[in-house]
């Protein structure tokens, strides 16, 4: 069970995170509370193990400039969290190491989610990054080929529900473990990241 740890905004969290067993954490470059310099990501994201994804995460940014930010910042992945084009998306995707595209659960675009051409894919709330929860069965409507990572209202209690109903490639939270926005809680992302796990092992034995 792959899990993301996003809204990252200081070097602590980003090592507490890590050392709780997170597999990847994420920095918000698009507006937002969270939001933080793509400099400050690349100076927190030079502090983490490599095994670790450092994902910047952005939001109908121009394609140049996610390519940009990703390698000049020594990123590992970009997560393109709008409206951005299949074209546009395929072209970063030769530029940098990973993308992970984000649609709207229940949306048109979801069901065709392959014409983008990246694995995994994050599917998540209409108003991504709200902390708002939406019908996992709509999960179903993905493609089948593809690995999918769930978003959007997920915290400790109800993160193994979530795991069991949609049996996803992995997940992702935010404000679900944190004290204030932009401030984690490591007790929070320890039981998050255990619940999750514990819940993916009934399906992956």
């Amino acid at each position: 069970m792959f899990v993301k740890i996003c809204g990252i905004t200081n070097e602590d969290d980003a090592l507490v995170a890590v050392a709780m067993g997170a597999d990847a954490i994420g920095f918000l470059l698009a507006p937002s509370s969270r939001q933080i310099a793509p400099v400050r990501a690349g100076d927190i994201a030079k502090r983490i193990p490599t095994s670790v994804l450092t994902v910047g995460v952005f939001r109908n940014e121009s394609r140049d400039q996610v390519v940009r930010t990703v390698n000049r910042q020594g990123l590992s992945a970009a997560q393109l969290h709008g409206w951005e084009s299949p074209e546009d998306t395929m072209w970063i995707s030769e530029r940098i190491p990973r993308v992970i595209k984000a649609f709207v659960a229940g949306s048109d675009e979801v069901r065709r989610a392959n014409d983008w051409g990246t694995n995994p894919i994050l599917v998540d709330a209409v108003k991504g990054g709200s902390g708002e929860t939406w019908d996992w069965a709509l999960a179903s409507e993905t493609p089948d080929d593809l690995s999918v990572m769930v978003a959007g209202g997920l915290r400790p209690s109800n993160v193994a529900d979530a795991v069991r109903q949609v049996k996803p490639w992995g997940v992702d939270v935010s404000s679900g473990v944190e004290r204030s926005p932009g401030q984690k809680d490591a007790l929070a992302i320890r039981d998050f990241v255990a619940n999750a796990r514990a819940a993916a092992a009934d399906f992956e034995a």
